[in-house]
């Protein structure tokens, strides 16, 4: 049971990290309730896909990777294909919560040099630090994670209390400035469901416990859609869309977002607040990403190569590349968010659902089947194609920019 509360806090503690901070940023043009419905769909969709990850499992090894997954239905064309995806996805999100964690960690240290040297320090302290939770194991990251989750619950709340009075209706009932947006935001907001990268470690950790892991899954996904419906409630009830607009042009940062409260509501308290809890969410979603980069890394050395590496020099391959990106492009935030959701929408949709297509085919007997048959399977595949084309469709200038 023990293992099973970390589990689920693991996977609440991914998703309300980057993608979440970046909802503000990304549906200010789209107003409070488009962005509900927007979070609704998702949640449903992304949900029903990390099922079929757990439908999938009970045909393999407990500590079995994604990859040795798909080569078990697939071959080794599908273990390249599924492990390549995995991992541009889990790089590209390490390096938007580098990026954005850095961010926010300088903005609390001493300027040393010039500013841009801060955020440099800032962000090597930030992977340096909770990098090194993810070298030690799996433990050691229940633990931590743990630990920050109740802070940023605690945060949170302390967050609410402040803004929820300064909460206006006619910023809540602010429309879309363009319908279109709504179909634009939805890579970045996918990303906001973004744990099942982390699927496999969470597996491993529970030993193949299907029961544990489907039920840390719903809760934890269950926890998180509050919080997101929470936290867009008193962002767009306080921001008033127009302003809050014309100060992300200005900063499209994380510290845009809190200097957007700071102006808005004239309260230092609130913009602390939010700043703090940005670093907490960004923690924990890094620690969750993190850990299954990390794993995937180790399960395709050991698996293909034959290679067993240890865990320092698995840290270095799984942490430098998102720190070489944060450090020479510290601007790319919302644009890695938005890379790792077109590469989610395969990874998360289109993957599992081939998985359990041929799964269902040699087994067709499993004690766990996720409900609504192959219309449900068809479905879920339509709308994840349909996401990862809309990156492409808005650089073909056919859909309006966010962010």
């Amino acid at each position: 049971m023990n293992k099973t509360v970390g589990s689920t806090l693991l996977v609440s503690g991914t998703m309300i990290g980057a993608g979440m901070l970046a909802m503000p940023l990304t549906s200010a043009g789209i107003g409070f309730g488009f962005t509900l419905v927007l979070l609704f769909l998702l949640w449903a969709l992304l949900t029903c896909t990390a099922l079929l990850f757990v439908e999938v499992y009970q045909t393999a090894e407990a500590d079995a990777g994604i990859g040795t997954l798909s080569a078990q239905y697939f071959g080794a064309a599908g273990r390249v294909i599924s492990t390549i995806v995995l991992l541009v996805f889990l790089y590209a999100l390490s390096s938007s919560y580098v990026t954005g964690g850095g961010s926010i960690l300088s903005s609390f240290l001493p300027v040393i040099g010039d500013k841009a040297t801060t955020a440099q320090i800032g962000i090597g302290l930030f992977t340096l630090i909770f990098g090194g939770f993810v070298i030690i194991g799996t433990k050691s990251v229940d633990g931590i994670n743990r630990l920050l989750f109740f802070a940023m619950f605690a945060t949170l709340i302390a967050v609410l209390v402040l803004m929820l009075p300064e909460v206006k209706i006619d910023n809540l009932m602010a429309m879309p400035i363009d319908k279109a947006l709504l179909i634009s935001a939805s890579p970045i907001f996918f990303t906001s469901f973004g744990f099942h990268g982390s699927i496999p470690s969470l597996n491993n950790y529970l030993q193949g416990n299907v029961k544990a892991l489907r039920f840390s899954i719903l809760v934890g996904s269950i926890i998180t859609l509050i919080f997101y419906i929470v936290w867009q409630l008193s962002t767009h009830g306080v921001l008033s869309q127009g302003l809050f607009m014309e100060i992300l042009q200005q900063d499209p940062t994380l510290n845009g977002l809190v200097s957007a409260t700071l102006q808005i509501t004239g309260s230092p308290i609130i913009a602390d607040a939010v700043k703090i809890f940005s670093a907490l969410a960004l923690i924990t979603s890094f620690l969750g990403v993190s850990l299954g980069l990390f794993e995937c890394i180790e399960d395709l050395l050991k698996r293909v190569f034959n290679l067993s590496a240890g865990r320092i020099s698995l840290g270095v391959l799984t942490f430098l590349p998102p720190l070489l990106f944060a450090l020479f492009y510290p601007e790319g935030f919302v644009l890695a968010l938005s890379y790792a959701g077109q590469m989610f929408a395969f990874y998360a949709v289109v993957l599992p659902v081939a998985l359990v297509w041929k799964a269902r085919q040699l087994h067709p007997n499993l004690p766990y089947r996720v409900a609504g048959g192959k219309p449900m399977l068809l479905l879920v595949l339509v709308l994840g194609v349909a996401i990862t084309l809309i990156p492409f469709v808005m650089r073909a200038g056919y859909l309006p920019a966010v962010g």
